[in-house]
């Protein structure tokens, strides 16, 4: 009796912990692949989120109270939704997260206040983060989400009691897998009814995911709401409320869904948070038919062959040395040079992967890859006199409605820079690398530790009056902002300031002296311009610096060493400032121009060379003749 006890004892506790111990160390049905290279039919049900943060009933399209769909809890089905969520595109609010080679931040603007910051998460020098300027993650999702893919700040719980009110009824901004993995043409990001405008214009984070796909649509704002509005008990005389409308015809009889998902995202998805404009004297249009496409692209690959990841969505950014900060194990050999010569150390050649021409660089000498990246070469606009204005989608909002078209419009950024790396760049660390750059323009506070920027909101209170005046142009570009107003701002800011009130613009650190005179600190370390790499477009190699002769880039008066880099400033400057190109590189311009000098003489120490090593063959010869006529005596004679 007793063992028949314990027998049903244990099949109880079994029954109770067996399952839990299963869902622990069982993988979902998505999370692993079987091999096959066919993409998987989604056929699915759709679930919302409920009140309380969970798994809603599912959508029925026919429903009166229809909620928007949850990418968390539908596609969290079948993949595990915390596992992605660590992957790079929505991991920067994670502090423990290697942040590797500086990359591209969020730059904030504000031009009345002549405000122009790069911001990020992610602790890249140069950058600062949104909560020391006052942003909230909310803050910081309303003016960014609109080249997000969800995640990161957006899914952040908020904690001050004006964002927790907005969270409620916008809801959190989950990962849209939609934004990458659905093929449908109708997969909308960009239209006035599109994911960018739900999330910037609208508040409607809850919502964005449907509103992008196109078997839904939705209208209504969270943004113009009243704060007791409750999403989940909607009151449907609140006309301003969001409303979704699903697309009946694309429901089966079990309420399920056929969305055409991919594994492999396509290219036109990746390039509406990642297209470049590059402008300059000879070609100023924005059309894709004025320039070429980068070669890769060009010869058939597409962005995830060399940018991939698995289910952890760790993908590759693609630098040499990532292997060093990054757990996928293609990130050595799917950087350039692994991708064209392999890794070294690997256990078989890997060098020429995916038809990649497999380089000799015959007559370089070695110098060059101790000391470039290969990208100096070959990425980027082909450097000139000055280095050009540039756009990309999420500085410029790219592929959005009644975005500023203007060359000169904000934030500014200049390429190419091509400058030394320096953190965080792994083993292309002091190699020089082609750049976009951004100036700092920011009133801040200093102290014994350094320089750092004060919160927007406090500035704009304490020094709005200043510069209400000024009127913005058109091309949004600077007002202009004079030095008197600069005295009179941080005047103002003294209240502000716990130590000394600063303004840092253009390179240079503006302060007021003890008689209340403008003091000016050129090249000050607070107003150090960011830059982060340029990785493409891609040039073939008839198209490489170099490619014509040493003086593409040793030459006196080379764009490489000697191009100038404009310096912006909201400050009103009677001329336009500019750098060298030599001054980012530490490298000294008088060794810069003499060694590039030595080129010009070249030719002629070559017919020198030539000429005297001919001179001493001659000599040589006659030399020679007359040993062989002596020897041919001596032999006579003994004969």
């Amino acid at each position: 009796m007793r063992r028949e006890l314990i027998v049903v004892f244990a099949a109880l506790w079994l029954l109770s912990v067996g399952p839990v111990v299963a869902e622990e160390g069982q993988k979902l049905l998505g999370d692993e692949s079987d091999g096959s290279r066919a993409h998987p039919l989604h056929l699915i049900p759709l679930y919302p989120e409920n009140e309380d943060g969970e798994k809603g009933e599912q959508i029925d399209p026919g429903s009166e109270e229809v909620m928007p769909f949850s990418t968390r809890l539908t596609c969290g089905e079948c993949h595990t939704y915390e596992t992605i969520r660590g992957g790079w595109h929505f991991n920067a609010v994670d502090a423990n997260v290697p942040v590797g080679r500086p990359g591209e931040p969020w730059l904030y603007v504000r031009s009345k206040l002549g405000t122009q910051l790069a911001v990020s998460y992610r602790a890249w020098p140069g950058t600062f983060r949104p909560d020391e300027l006052g942003l909230t993650p909310f803050e910081v999702t309303k003016e960014f989400g609109r080249h997000m893919p969800g995640g990161g700040p957006g899914e952040l719980k908020a904690t001050d009691i004006d964002s927790i009110g907005k969270q409620y009824i916008s809801g959190a901004l989950e990962i849209n897998c939609l934004a990458c993995h659905n093929a449908h043409p109708g997969q909308d990001q960009g239209s006035p009814t599109g994911y960018s405008v739900q999330v910037s214009a609208r508040e409607n984070f809850r919502w964005a995911a449907t509103a992008s796909c196109e078997f839904a649509d939705v209208t209504g704002s969270a943004a113009d709401v009243s704060m007791t509005y409750d999403p989940f008990m909607p009151d449907f005389e609140e006309k301003n409320a969001p409303r979704v409308t699903y697309d009946k015809n694309r429901f089966d009889e079990n309420g399920q869904v056929l969305v055409e998902i991919v594994r492999e995202s396509p290219d036109h998805r990746c390039y509406y948070c990642h297209s470049d404009v590059f402008y300059s004297d000879v070609n100023e249009a924005t059309e894709k038919w004025s320039s070429d496409e980068d070669i890769h692209l060009s010869a058939g690959l597409t962005c995830v062959d060399c940018h991939r990841n698995g289910m952890d969505h760790h993908i590759i950014r693609g630098y040499d040395g990532e292997a060093d900060v990054s757990d996928n194990e293609l990130a050595a050999t799917t950087s350039c040079r692994g991708c064209h010569l392999g890794d070294e150390h690997g256990r078989r050649p890997e060098g020429g992967r995916l038809g990649a021409p497999v380089p000799t660089h015959a007559g370089i000498p070695p110098v060059h890859f101790e000391r470039l990246t290969c990208t100096a070469c070959h990425s980027g606009p082909w450097p000139g006199d000055q280095t050009v204005a540039t756009k990309t989608s999420r500085s410029h909002r790219l592929g959005t409605p009644n975005v500023n078209k203007n060359e000169q419009v904000l934030p500014h950024i200049v390429s190419p820079v091509l400058a030394v790396q320096h953190e965080g760049a792994g083993a292309e660390s002091g190699k020089i690398a082609p750049h976009k750059m951004v100036w700092p323009a920011y009133w801040g506070n200093r102290n014994a530790d350094g320089v750092r920027p004060l919160e927007l909101d406090a500035v704009e209170k304490a020094v709005g009056r200043v510069f209400e005046d000024l009127d913005l142009p058109q091309s949004g570009s600077w007002p202009g902002i004079t030095e008197e107003q600069i005295v009179e701002a941080l005047a103002a800011l003294k209240g502000v300031a716990a130590d000394q009130p600063v303004y840092v613009a253009g390179g240079t650190l503006y302060r007021l002296d003890e008689s209340g005179e403008l003091v000016a600190e050129p090249d000050h370390a607070a107003a150090t311009p960011y830059k982060w790499p340029i990785a493409h477009h891609v040039r073939p190699a008839a198209q490489s610096l170099g490619i014509r002769y040493c003086t593409d880039c040793h030459a006196t008066n080379a764009p490489f060493f000697f191009g100038s880099v404009v310096v912006d400033s909201p400050v009103a400057f009677e001329e336009p400032v500019t750098k060298e190109m030599v001054e980012f590189q530490d490298i000294s311009r008088f060794y810069a121009w003499a060694f590039s000098a030595s080129f010009v003489f070249r030719p002629w120490f070559k017919v020198f060379a030539l000429g005297s090593c001919g001179i001493l063959g001659l000599v040589l010869l006659l030399y020679g003749l007359r040993a062989l006529g002596a020897i041919a005596r001596v032999l006579a004679e003994k004969e």
